[in-house]
């Protein structure tokens, strides 16, 4: 093998070696970003589910306020007695 040849693979190597570290910063830093994506997402998660807890909590008690208003209405007509 020539000096020649020996430079040329010195040179490849060492661009090798650089895009390697470079690709492994890149590599922590997607690591990073989807870490934070899925905190992210957690959260949102976890507000969805409180969200639709209250909403159903909210129904419930609607419904349970519209049974009473039924129940008011009933008390409120008037009764038919037959007389014989």
């Amino acid at each position: 093998m020539t000096l020649d040849h020996l430079d040329a693979l010195e040179i490849r190597i060492r661009d090798l070696v650089k895009l390697v570290q470079d690709l492994k910063r890149k590599n922590a830093s997607l690591e990073d970003d989807l870490r934070l994506a899925r905190e992210r997402v957690a959260v949102r998660d976890d507000e969805n589910r409180r969200w639709e807890q209250e909403r159903i909590d909210i129904r419930s008690r609607i419904e349970k306020v519209l049974g009473e208003i039924d129940l008011l209405e009933c008390l409120d007509e008037p009764k038919e007695v037959a007389v014989d």
